[in-house]
Formats: structure tokens, C-alpha cells, sequence
């Protein structure tokens, strides 16, 4: 055997021993790679709850779609909790209005406590005109809420029951920018304090001083007892509510809820348009006001709420529907109203009813989709 056949021997035996090595190595199985788990159900803050990919945080995202068709004199005050007639008038005629409500809930743990926010935005087409408006945008750590909100004076005590039209007499103001806390003492007992800045021509605070709420609460199977108590700042005046909710019977609940009142100062002329005795807390007529309710549940999918209300000024209310879950998500209400004063001036008193012994009537049809 010569040098030359020796080199092409070995040539030969070493590409043979790299094409096995090569052939082997085509045969290694590589591992399926893991799907990647899109969203991940965080069960923490209750149902509908993810987490945000690569984060610690949970969201919830959802809302409703709503239609209402109404006839006659409703008697709304306002549009922020009744019947969202913004110029507060009463037109005998038939109203439709569509609107689409989108909320988000996020809340993640941290060292300070669980950190939450929430928003609802609302788009509305009532009458051939589109309006929007931001409702909720606030933040909370802990107890510390800052942000846009409605007022303590409201939320914290609850509103005037489960009736559509619950400002027929009027139990106080809504929108405002916030910087609340809230504290849990446990076995039932709760408490807020708020700083409100208000809203509004009369509402909104005119100085460095803000509107205050002040509220406790108990709360048991049975029930809750409530109260709260307002400073409004512009006018250096004081109101207050007290409410009892009752659970009389697993299908009957029932609460009652009594305002008072200062008004010594509200008669402001500074203002372009005059309050009347009427703050941004005390929205009722004259120094008293009372709002009783119920809601009866008739089985799994119909419900029958009442509410009524009357004030000092001799302004009475009276709602009540039936609201009826068509399928889950699916709700369809119809509610008659009846707002009636007995004013002895000239002139129109908060509901937007001729003064002078005058009634308004309406009735609404509501279909509500929510998610």
C-alpha cells in the first residue's frame, strides 16, 4: 500500500464517519414548543377577571347596551341618574335613546395593599344628537381613592332604590373629582371621608376649600344602617341622610332613607343662575326629605321595584317597574313615573314641573344588554 492509497483510504473512512454523525443528528426529535397561555384567569378580584400578559395585573373589561324608549312626562331633573334629559325639560312626546357603557376594573397586590382602578365611559344618541361622557376614572391604593368618581354623599349610602327614574325628588349631586378614603374596621363597620371639588355652575368650589363628606355604616345579613354628612363650601351649608336597609325575606327587600338640610345661605345672587335653597348636597326642596323602596323578587327572573319620595317643598314622587331577565345578560324594565308639587309661587321648581299644583306622567321602556 502506497502513501496515496492510504490518504484516500482514510478520506474515504472519515467522510463516512461524518455522514453517520450528520445522519444521526438529523434523527434528533426537537421538543414541540409550548403554547403560550394568551390569557390566564385571575380569580382573585372576583368573575371576569385576566391577567394582562407579562404582568401581575388583572383585568376585567365589560358594560352594557341599553334602548330606551320613552312617552309623557317623565319629570327628570337631569341626566346623570334619571332619565338623561340634559336640559332638564318635560316634553309630552315620545324619546329613544341608545347608549353604549364601557367600564374596566384592574386590581393587582401590592406592598401598600391591593392596588384598583375604574373607569366607565358612556355614548349615548338620544333624540338624533350623540353625546359622551367620562363617569368613572379613579384610582385606589388601599383605602386612598383619587380621581373622578360620583359623590361619597351618594355612593357610600346607597342611591333611591332599583326604580329607573330615582331623582324624581332629587337626594343630591353626582359628578365630581374625588380624594377619598375608605376604611374597614371588620365585623360589619365602615367608614369614608371625601374631599369633593363638585361640579357645575353652583357646584363646582370657588376657592381653595373643599366640599367634605363624612359616612359610617353597619352592615349585617339583615341589613345595613347609614349615614353621611356633607359641608358644601360655597355656601358654608350642612346636609345630611340617614338610611336603614332591611332583607325582610329572601324575596322582600326594603329601605328608607331621610335627608335634612341647612339653607340659611343659599340664596347667593354672585351665581349667574340662582340656586334657590338648593346646594350641591341638598338638592331636595325646603330643609327635609324622605325616599322609602322595594324590590320584591318574584322568582329567578322578574323582579317589582318601587320607590317613593317628598320633600318639605310639597314635591312628591312615585316609580315603579318590573323588570324582567329575557335570558342571561338580556334585561327588558317598564316603568311608569308620577312626579307632582304643590308650589305656591310662579315660576318652576328642580324637576323642571310648572309650579302650581302640576303632575307629570310618564312612562319607560328599557332593554339592557349587559356583559
Amino acid at each position: 500500500m502506497n502513501i496515496k492509497s492510504l490518504l484516500l483510504g482514510s478520506a474515504a473512512a472519515l467522510a463516512a464517519v461524518t455522514g453517520a454523525r450528520a445522519a444521526d443528528a438529523d434523527a434528533v426529535t426537537v421538543a414541540e414548543p409550548e403554547p403560550a397561555e394568551y390569557v390566564k384567569i385571575c380569580d382573585v378580584y372576583g368573575a371576569g377577571y385576566f391577567y394582562i400578559p407579562g404582568t401581575e395585573t388583572c383585568l376585567r373589561i365589560g358594560g352594557y347596551v341599553r334602548w330606551d324608549a320613552s312617552a309623557g312626562q317623565e319629570g327628570s331633573y337631569n341626566g346623570r341618574r334619571a332619565v338623561d334629559h340634559e336640559d332638564g325639560s318635560i316634553n309630552d312626546a315620545w324619546h329613544k335613546k341608545a347608549r353604549l357603557s364601557l367600564r374596566t376594573w384592574t386590581g393587582q397586590e401590592t406592598e401598600l395593599g391591593t392596588l384598583k382602578t375604574y373607569t366607565e365611559t358612556k355614548f349615548n344618541y338620544s333624540d338624533g344628537s350623540n353625546s359622551s361622557s367620562l363617569n368613572f376614572a379613579w384610582i385606589q391604593l388601599g383605602g386612598l381613592r383619587v380621581g373622578k368618581d360620583e359623590s361619597a354623599f351618594d355612593t357610600f349610602i346607597g342611591y333611591a332604590g332599583n326604580v329607573i327614574n330615582d331623582t324624581l325628588v332629587p337626594y343630591g349631586d353626582f359628578d365630581t373629582n374625588v380624594v377619598q378614603y375608605y376604611f374597614d374596621a371588620g365585623n360589619g363597620f365602615s367608614a369614608v371621608v371625601s374631599l369633593e371639588e363638585g361640579s357645575g355652575t353652583v357646584g363646582t368650589i370657588d376657592s381653595y376649600v373643599p366640599h367634605v363628606v363624612g359616612g359610617v355604616k353597619y352592615t349585617q345579613g339583615w341589613g345595613a344602617i347609614t349615614g353621611v354628612v356633607a359641608y358644601d363650601s360655597n355656601y358654608e351649608e350642612v346636609a345630611g341622610k340617614v338610611r336603614l336597609d332591611v332583607n325582610a325575606t329572601e324575596a322582600l327587600a326594603l329601605f328608607i332613607m331621610a335627608g335634612y338640610g341647612t339653607d340659611d345661605n343659599l340664596n347667593d345672587p354672585t351665581y349667574a343662575i340662582p340656586a334657590g335653597d338648593r346646594g350641591f348636597y341638598k338638592q331636595w326642596g325646603g330643609n327635609w326629605a324622605v325616599w322609602g323602596g322595594a324590590t320584591y323578587t318574584l322568582n329567578e327572573k322578574t323582579a317589582f321595584n318601587l320607590q317613593v319620595s317628598y320633600d318639605e317643598a310639597k314635591e312628591f314622587g312615585l316609580a315603579a317597574n318590573v323588570a324582567y331577565k329575557i335570558v342571561p345578560g338580556l334585561t327588558i324594565t317598564a316603568e311608569v313615573d308620577w312626579a307632582h308639587n304643590d308650589h305656591d309661587s310662579n315660576g318652576y321648581n328642580w324637576t323642571g314641573i310648572p309650579a302650581g299644583k302640576s303632575n307629570a306622567v310618564g312612562g319607560i321602556l328599557r332593554f339592557q344588554r349587559s356583559f
